[in-house]
């Protein structure tokens, strides 16, 4: 780089006159160099159709990164160092997944060739934080981070992983799930993971006191809740309200997941109920994937005799993963005594299209680690799932909302107990430079369940911390860009 030092530009000064100004500008238009002039980045994305959900930009941008984050939204062209062309392309947030439980490289990968820069393990949890986080400390694609579990306290108080299941809690077990998350908590976990339908021992006196301790902590409850299907008692509607009284009796902030598959065919209602608990001023949220099908494993609660009344569903509706196979009555029980993970076909198309309309709905994968290539496609397809085939093949929701459902509104569900969310979801001066570039007309998924682990196709540039992990579609397999994302570190 050519620098001009102080005595020599006061030199210049002296031999020139004040009519001679001009001449002084164009000599230094020659001496400084543009990149210096113009304030070089160290990538800029160049003339893309940027689309922030948070101010509703949405036009011709040009974005100037430099370590890490956006310094520049600019309407004229910049300088880089690296300067891509993204004409014709959606600049938008990088997406961010609230329920990744695929939180291994391989499941990574899949997600970030879908255009996620940050996924999360909030509704499963980590038994232990520290140890949770350091196995994945300096080999992550994308961000990562998770809850403290309270099944995995439950288990701990109560000397097991069966008893934890069934088992009802005493006060003094209750009182060892408390100090155990709340230890959990203070080593930097993301609230406290539920799943309150896979432990039917949990009686309703037991959540309601971790409800206590997460607004003590001022962290949000994330919860599979109690029950899922349309039969009274024991309906999807009644475990929201369990929900809501616990938000309203304790304070704190509670963001239900999946609302398809636990609420079915009583979607609009728990949608309606979600809505007026938010005017009345509770924090409750909820969260969609964008497929007809649930995925658990074929032993678990879930599957107690009744399911089939409780769901509206029979054998033939439950997939064996590994195999593809529909189960009968005899195959069922059969994989039920040796266990594994079924694909339930089960949710009706319309709530789905409902959940994705609603305003107040975010969009989540719920992801499961892939086994042999094998597992539930949402884990590789649910974004731009959402962006092709919902937004812009059924025009169920606009882009943009596509776009604030995936970015913004997750990242405000964090906010309060993880500040730096604030500077994610958004595309604008002083953001992370973690961005999605997507071509509007070709993103689409690909993966399906007969082949699960199928990258998705239009997702042409993803950035982590200012960082290619993707691009041109190619995926870097030796970037490793991804951070903690942790309470207090």
């Amino acid at each position: 780089m050519t620098q001009v030092s102080r005595p020599t530009l006061v030199a210049l000064g002296k031999a020139l006159t004040s009519s001679s100004i001009i001449g002084l500008l164009v000599l230094l238009s020659v001496l400084v160099p543009t990149g210096l002039r113009a304030q070089s980045y160290d990538v800029v994305l160049s003339g893309g159709r940027v689309m922030d959900p948070e101010s509703g930009l949405d036009a011709i941008r040009h974005l100037g990164i430099r370590n890490g984050e956006i310094v520049a939204v600019s309407a004229t062209p910049l300088e880089g160092e690296t300067v891509v062309d993204v004409s014709g392309l959606v600049v938008a947030p990088g997406f961010i997944d609230l329920h990744a439980h695929g939180q291994d490289l391989f499941s990574s990968r899949l997600q970030a060739q879908d255009g996620v820069t940050t996924a999360l393990e909030l509704e499963g949890g980590a038994a232990d934080v520290d140890q949770w986080y350091s196995a994945r400390e300096g080999r992550r694609v994308i961000h990562y981070g998770a809850s403290a579990s309270h099944g995995r306290a439950r288990a701990a108080a109560l000397g097991g992983q069966e008893a934890a299941v069934r088992e009802p809690a005493g006060l003094e077990h209750i009182s060892l799930m408390e100090n155990r998350l709340r230890q959990e908590l203070a080593k930097g976990a993301l609230g406290i993971g539920y799943g309150i339908q896979y432990t039917p021992g949990a009686r309703r006196e037991e959540i309601y006191r971790m409800f206590e301790l997460a607004a003590e902590e001022n962290v949000t409850n994330f919860v599979h809740i109690r029950y899922a299907g349309m039969v009274e008692p024991g309906s999807g509607l009644e475990a929201v309200h369990e929900m809501v009284a616990n938000a309203a009796g304790t304070g704190a902030s509670v963001h239900i997941v999946h609302v398809g598959s636990s609420g079915l065919r009583q979607v609009p209602t728990i949608l309606q109920t979600i809505e007026g608990a938010q005017e009345r001023g509770l924090d409750v949220t909820t969260e969609v994937y964008p497929y007809t099908a649930a995925s658990t494993g074929i032993n678990a609660a879930i599957f107690d005799p009744g399911w089939r009344a409780r769901m509206g569903s029979d054998y033939g509706d439950i997939e064996w993963v590994a195999t593809g196979e529909r189960l009968d009555s005899l195959t069922f029980h059969q994989r039920r005594e040796e266990g594994g993970t079924i694909i339930a076909h089960i949710i009706p198309r319309e709530m789905v299209e409902i959940a994705l309309a609603h305003p107040l709905v975010m969009v989540a994968s719920d992801g499961v680690r892939f086994v042999n290539g094998r597992a539930h496609p949402r884990g590789a397809g649910t974004f731009a799932r959402v962006l092709g085939r919902y937004s812009r093949d059924q025009n169920v929701l606009p882009l943009m909302e596509a776009i604030r459902k995936m970015t913004l509104m997750p990242a405000q569900r964090l906010e309060t107990m993880l500040p730096e969310m604030n500077n994610k979801g958004r595309i604008k001066a002083g953001a992370d430079a973690d961005i999605t570039v997507f071509d509007p007309d070709t993103v689409i998924d690909n993966a399906t369940f007969a082949e699960p682990a199928q990258a998705s196709s239009g997702i042409i540039h993803v950035l982590v911390d200012g960082t290619f992990v993707l691009r041109d579609g190619v995926l870097d397999e030796s970037a490793f860009p991804g951070k903690p994302m942790r309470r207090g570190h």
